[in-house]
This record gives C-alpha cells, sequence and structure tokens, in this order.
C-alpha cells in the first residue's frame, strides 16, 4: 500500500494487490446518463503484476439510441456504423466473466463506471462497486496538483508516443494507459520474485558475493610520461581547439 499527502490528509492508494487487474475504457453516445446515452465501445486489457498477460476483450455496441454530434467528434463512430453491432446485453456475460475478481484501472472512473453501471442496472444485474476500482485520474491529480491530467498529458509527461490516437478508441486509450499507470504508480520495471527467499538463502546458494572490491584500479604517471606530456603542450599542440 502507498500513501500520499494530499490536502493535509493521509490518502491511500492500493497498489500492490494480491490480484489481476484490468485496464477498462469506454467509449459513449454522449456525456451524460440522465440524458439517455449509451456506450458504443467498451476496451479492456488484462494486467498481472501491471505486466499485460495478453489477454483483452474489445467490443463494438449498438447503442440502441442515435450517437450525438459531439460524441461523434471525438471517436468516429456513426450510426451506420454501429447499427450492425451487438446490444450490451448480448455481450453482459463475457464482459463479466473477464472483469470478474478483478481490479479495474480506469482514468475518470466516475465517467466510465457510471455509464457501466446504468447499463447494468437496465438489464439488472448487479452493479460495479466503486471499491473495486483505480481512477488514475485521481492519482495524477494527487501527484500532480495543477497541472492538465488528461490521458494525453499524462502520455506527454512521461514521454509516451500517443501519436496513433487521432480519434479516441477504447483499446488504443487502455494501451496508452496501461504505460501511463505504470509511470503513476513508479513501477518502471517488472517485479522480481524470489520466492520470498531471505538474504541468508541468497548468500547460501552464492547468488550474493561478500566483501568484492568494484573500485577503480588507480594507476600513476611516470615521469617519462609526464615529460612527453609536457612536451606535447609546448610544441605539437599550437592552436586552441576549444
Amino acid at each position: 500500500m502507498n500513501r500520499m499527502q494530499y490536502m493535509g490528509k493521509q490518502v491511500s492508494l492500493v497498489y500492490d494487490i494480491p490480484m489481476n487487474e484490468v485496464v477498462l475504457d469506454t467509449e459513449t453516445t454522449g456525456l451524460s446518463v440522465k440524458e439517455g446515452h449509451r456506450i458504443v465501445e467498451i476496451g479492456c486489457i488484462e494486467l498481472k503484476d501491471q505486466i499485460p498477460t495478453g489477454n483483452t476483450f474489445h467490443c463494438y455496441l449498438n447503442p440502441q439510441r442515435a450517437v450525438s454530434e459531439d460524441a461523434y467528434k471525438i471517436h468516429g463512430y456513426s450510426n451506420e456504423f454501429l447499427e450492425d453491432k451487438k446490444t450490451f446485453a448480448e455481450i453482459t456475460k463475457n464482459f463479466l466473466q473477464f472483469i470478474e475478481e478483478k481490479k479495474l484501472i480506469v482514468h475518470n472512473a466516475t465517467f466510465d463506471i457510471s455509464f457501466l453501471n446504468n447499463e447494468l442496472k437496465l438489464l439488472k444485474n448487479k452493479e460495479i462497486n466503486p471499491k473495486n476500482v483505480i481512477d488514475t485520474l485521481e492519482i495524477a491529480r494527487l501527484k500532480f496538483p495543477g497541472s492538465s491530467n488528461s490521458l494525453d498529458a499524462l502520455c506527454k509527461r512521461f514521454r509516451i508516443d500517443n501519436s496513433m490516437r487521432e480519434k479516441h478508441d477504447a483499446i488504443t486509450d487502455c494501451e496508452l494507459l496501461v504505460k501511463v499507470y505504470i509511470n503513476l504508480i513508479d513501477q518502471k520495471e517488472p517485479k522480481l520474485d524470489f520466492n520470498n527467499q531471505s538474504r541468508n538463502q541468497l548468500k547460501d546458494s552464492n547468488l550474493l558475493e561478500k566483501n568484492n572490491d568494484h573500485s577503480c584500479k588507480i594507476v600513476k604517471t611516470s615521469k617519462p610520461e609526464l615529460e612527453l606530456h609536457k612536451k606535447f603542450l609546448k610544441k605539437d599542440l599550437k592552436k586552441n581547439f576549444y
């Protein structure tokens, strides 16, 4: 568990969790569930120890309503493109199986989870518990208060190439968020598992060396070498090249 100070309060951010994680993103017909907007795309990438396992879940959905003009400008999914896609009801079982007993990593989780829970509620399914969600936007705001913490801004901060993100699409955003998440929690390299071996066990197995001197050997300059160097400076080095 990692703890951070924010506005004088200690906030707990759970990074080391004893389960797989799923980085998740959605695209929708609009910005508000209250206005009847629905999901048009879901993207998920599974992680184990913050490393992609290769398991993904991705689908386009028929929202059974029109895509707003503003949403179309963001993701580019037209009503014609979506009309022959499956409905959320048709993919619910597979989706819930994919995220079952896994932490969800979401950027601006309030938005995505509200849409997912709305879809689940319409089908009278159990809703996603917010306690099972890690919001990378909240983590970014704690670490970089006052800065822009959009996905694009974080990619720029961490020097992550997002040039392929011409339009918003769920699976590309998940791929970028995986890299952003790793940087946010400062887990730059894969974790090493020594099967809980103690340091003494490592010593016994000769994996650690005792009393190794890795300092550089100092070589003193001889008098003839010093004389040759002086000669070079006086006669051969006539110009200052710097």
